[in-house]
């Protein structure tokens, strides 16, 4: 996947996923901007990723914010050929009538309006260049909806529909949108909060919580950080130019649709 002489703007690169994508595409010649909520933790990945990394904090429900961030991008490279949105958040597992309003509309804002408003603002960009790639982060519970974590599975189907939409919207202007539905990837937040979610409101051990979810996954393993971060990678490229509007699962099989 030759990313040499791209531009990425990776969204909650703080995370095991999102930093593993930054890395990715710097290997690959990629010049990556990332942004997530807190500065420190940017900066240390940067100085990691080394020269091609630069970053900037940002909430991605702020419209300012995100506004600075893609402006501080083009700044620094000129241009923006790739945007991943990898932010999101579970939310509290819960029984439905237990969730409040107030966490159902957390919820929405960082997976679905964090998405749109940084594609609000990259669009411009890419339509200008006659050119670009966006790859959105669903879920499996996207496709089929989570027992005790409705608003996160709602969210998440919502960014399907987004991601098709855009797919129709912008293939005229040669941008392509797709979005990846990764099921439970071990050693990431989201594993970390549905685990104690699940130990919670089942009275079970971790190490049951880990064997009921992988008994479900016809290749019997959890998915691994590199597998999501192997396919984002894939659909950014051109080797997936014939690619768009597409949710693609990465469930070891779990979800075939």
């Amino acid at each position: 996947m030759d990313f040499e002489d791209k531009v990425a703007l990776v969204t909650g690169a703080a995370g095991s996923i999102g930093k593993g994508i930054a890395a990715h595409m710097i290997a690959e010649g990629a010049k990556v901007f990332v942004t997530d909520l807190d500065q420190t933790s940017l900066d240390a990945i940067a100085k990691e990723l080394g020269e091609d990394c630069k970053a900037l904090a940002a909430d991605v429900t702020v419209h300012d914010q995100v506004k600075k961030v893609v402006e501080a991008t083009t700044a620094a490279y000129g241009k923006i050929d790739v945007l991943i949105n990898v932010a999101g958040v579970t939310g509290a597992g819960s029984a439905v009538e237990e969730i409040d309003e107030k966490t159902w509309d957390f919820v929405f804002d960082v997976n679905c309006k964090g998405t749109f408003l940084f594609i609000k603002e990259v669009v411009p960009l890419m339509k200008a260049n006659g050119s670009g790639s966006i790859v959105n982060f669903s879920s499996k519970s996207g496709k089929t909806g989570s027992a005790l974590m409705s608003a996160y599975s709602s969210a998440k189907a919502a960014i399907i529909g987004l991601t098709q939409a855009l797919a129709f919207e912008l293939a005229g202007n040669g941008v392509r949108v797709n979005c990846v539905c990764p099921g439970i990837t071990e050693a990431t937040g989201v594993w970390n909060n549905v685990s104690a979610d699940y130990v919670k409101n089942m009275d079970m051990p971790i190490e049951e919580i880990a064997k009921k979810f992988t008994a479900k996954v016809p290749l019997g393993r959890l998915a691994r950080i590199d597998d999501v971060v192997q396919m984002t990678c894939y659909l950014a490229s051109e080797k997936a130019s014939y690619m768009t509007g597409q949710a693609i699962n990465i469930t070891g099989g779990r979800e075939m649709h």
